[in-house]
């Protein structure tokens, strides 16, 4: 007995479907995602209300109020789309379903620039509020190397992983700090609000362009970051259709509150004439130290002093991790889904964390934050999230045509029927609005037109030369399994060529895996060449039929998809090549012990099928002496009659895992296989199977 033991009580999933790696789960429900996305929302008014003040002016209110309603219309795209297919990945799904792959891609590059320069803005940000206990750390070296040490902390919390314990304790302090953001409008609306800043914003400071507000609400959009890093977390989380709608009112209400109260008192307050600086400081990096030093009551404003300072520290702390867990998270995706080399992806052997993206991220963060440059932080993230803004709202609008029949746990309202489905009119309207700020970052941020426009071209550049290098499909989906991400030992081995029937089921994985393994140790031990696994599909034709009977062309879609998938995940360890055919035999046995005669493999990989459970002996028509073994008539013959060594898979001990037989002519498809998935969902490659079965026996 050898090969990898399948996981037990899989019970009947998807063939396709994505485990999350333990180091990346994290037990989330709803309160968590609440956490993660106010978490931004806050974290987001202690650093861009000032860049914000200092472009829109008086008008600064407005333009939060502005940006509140599209974060409105984006919430409703995002929930809508994520609902749809409940895969981690944010855009990048959501984009997949709806476009290809490229598309894909193109949302979660842009995304994952966005990730890198949150954790650089909050790390930085977050030493103006230190100064307020440490003054030594307002500018200069100091400052710096406390970004530095806030970069470095959140990544290595997260290479260790985390348990849902410490993001339950996060969303208690994202509640604490909305709590206290709410009593300052209160006290802030009662106490410092001027009139003119509601009847006539230009009498404040002036009248600022058109150019300078358009600026100034693209810079809003770094508010944002937490409807992504939300919506990525689909699949992991457990929330029915009312949950949804009650987080979709607690989002918008928590957002607008103290998102559009606060920009208002600040208006009335912040020195926006001086470019935010006073005798007492500049507020222009900490604009809410700003906004409580224009209390007058000292008790109040001191205060609110230190509360705002340690909430901040706090708040941008969660909000870099919260930024580090999603890029965490976004990598793993891309690298899963062979959008990225698969090496960047890989993950910890033992706390199964993706090293190599973390360990990146970080190291960009850091030079991102060496400038010192705020705004050309928030300017640059802006480019990457109206990009993938701008097709998500087209997604969702897309897979209203593509998927109008399916089911969906969230539907926005305000809907217009066109042909044979509806048109989302908030995800339209999104999609024009997010277009015309990509279009006003390129012309108005010529720093984040160039970075970005570059990073955007570095990653194409990437995405194709990977595709092309690995004979992949550029706009189909290719994935491989999460074992194929995990570091690899070494081992000697013996076999040069491996047979390995598969059969359409979750244990297809486990046992391409431990041939993949054994034939990589092989190619490695070598040092020429490459070991061949021969992948083959086994149809029963019965004895009522001729051997070379027309097969259904959904049984053989099933199977050339099934040697799709078993040759991604083979072919992901290095050195070796994955041969691929679909067989036609009597018996499944038979056709197995044929197949390896006449190649001339050195073992067979094979899943180990489950004995029959029928008793009684003959009168009960049952085989007398069946029953008591511990596999099925297919793995028996097979150990019996190979001409050569044969390695089994264990059958699960709990008896959860469903009997495997191979696809008979005329029998119907494979429960595990969703209908409603597109014809390319899972790994699609139309080279992997022969055009015709082959007879054998």
């Amino acid at each position: 007995m050898g090969g990898t033991p399948p996981v037990k009580g899989r019970g009947r999933v998807p063939r396709f479907e994505v485990v999350t790696p333990a180091g990346l789960k994290r037990g989330l429900g709803s309160p968590a995602l609440f956490g993660i996305v106010q978490g931004f929302v806050a974290a987001s008014l202690y650093f861009v209300l000032g860049l914000v003040a200092q472009r829109a002016l008086g008008y600064t209110w407005l333009v939060f109020l502005a940006s509140a309603v599209f974060l409105a219309l984006l919430v409703l795209s995002y929930v809508e789309g994520a609902s749809l297919h409940q895969e981690r990945g944010g855009a990048t799904v959501i984009a997949r379903y709806a476009f290809d792959e490229l598309w894909s891609f193109v949302a979660g590059w842009a995304i994952l620039l966005d990730y890198v320069l949150l954790i650089a803005i909050t790390a930085f940000a977050a030493s103006d509020y230190a100064a307020v206990f440490v003054p030594v750390l307002e500018d200069g070296v100091a400052e710096l190397g406390c970004a530095m040490t806030v970069i470095a902390l959140v990544a290595y919390l997260n290479l260790r992983g985390a348990g849902p314990r410490r993001y339950e304790l996060a969303s208690l302090v994202v509640l604490a700090d909305l709590v206290l953001q709410t009593a300052i409008v209160v006290f802030g609306l009662a106490l410092l609000l001027e009139p003119d800043v509601l009847t006539n914003p230009a009498s404040v400071a002036g009248r600022p362009g058109a150019g300078d507000l358009l600026f100034a609400f693209t810079l809003t959009l770094v508010t944002f970051a937490g409807v992504d890093a939300s919506s990525g977390l689909a699949g992991e989380v457990k929330i029915g259709r009312r949950g949804l709608k009650r987080l979709i009112s607690a989002r918008l209400f928590a957002a607008f509150v103290p998102y559009v109260g606060i920009a208002m008192v600040a208006t009335s307050v912040l020195p926006l004439a001086t470019g935010l600086s006073t005798p007492a400081g500049n507020f222009l990096e900490a604009p809410m130290l700003g906004v409580v030093a224009a209390f007058e009551q000292p008790a109040l404003r001191e205060g609110l002093r230190i509360m705002v300072a340690a909430s901040a520290l706090l708040i941008l702390a969660i909000a870099c991790n919260s930024a580090m867990l999603g890029l965490s998270r976004l990598g793993y995706s891309l690298a899963l889904n062979r959008q990225i080399p698969s090496a960047i992806g890989r993950l910890h052997p033992q706390r199964a964390t993706p090293v190599v993206i973390i360990v990146v991220g970080a190291l960009l963060a850091a030079v991102l934050v060496i400038p010192a440059d705020l705004e050309f932080l928030t300017g640059l993230y802006a480019f990457g999230a109206t990009l993938s803004f701008t097709i998500v709202h087209l997604a969702v609008c897309r897979l209203r045509w593509r998927e109008p029949d399916r089911d969906r746990p969230f539907k926005m309202p305000f809907n217009v029927r066109i042909g044979r489905a509806e048109l989302p009119v908030p995800a339209a309207v999104g999609a024009v609005v997010s277009a015309a700020a990509f279009v006003s970052v390129l012309v108005l941020h010529d720093g984040a037109r160039w970075v970005g426009l570059g990073w955007m071209t570095f990653g194409l550049l990437l995405y194709l030369a990977y595709r092309t290098s690995e004979d992949k499909p550029l706009l189909r989906r290719v994935t491989i399994s999460e074992q194929g991400l995990r570091a690899r030992g070494r081992r000697e081995t013996e076999f040069g060529s491996i047979l390995v029937p598969v059969l359409g089921t979750p244990l297809d994985d486990d046992i391409m895996q431990t041939a993949g393994r054994l034939a990589g140790e092989e190619s490695e031990d070598d040092g020429e060449g490459g070991a061949v696994i021969e992948a083959i599909w086994v149809f029963e034709i019965p004895m009522a039929l001729p051997l070379d009977s027309r097969i259904a062309s959904e049984e053989l879609k099933r199977g050339r998809a099934a040697l799709a998938r078993a040759k991604a995940v083979g072919e992901e360890y290095e050195g070796v090549e994955v041969a691929t055919a679909t067989v036609r035999a009597r018996r499944a046995g038979e056709g197995i012990v044929h197949e390896a005669k006449r190649r001339g493999v050195e073992a067979i990989v094979l899943a180990a099928e489950e004995p029959t459970r029928m008793r009684g002996g003959p009168l009960m028509g049952g085989k007398r002496g069946l029953y008591d073994t511990f596999v099925g008539a297919t793995t028996r013959y097979v150990v019996n009659k190979a001409p050569c060594r044969v390695i089994l898979t264990a059958p699960p001990a709990d008896g959860h895992r469903e009997p495997h037989h191979p696809t008979p002519v005329g029998a119907e498809p494979s429960p595990e296989v969703d209908p409603t998935q597109p014809e390319d969902a899972g790994i699609s490659d139309p080279t992997a199977a022969d055009p015709e079965p082959k007879a054998s026996g």
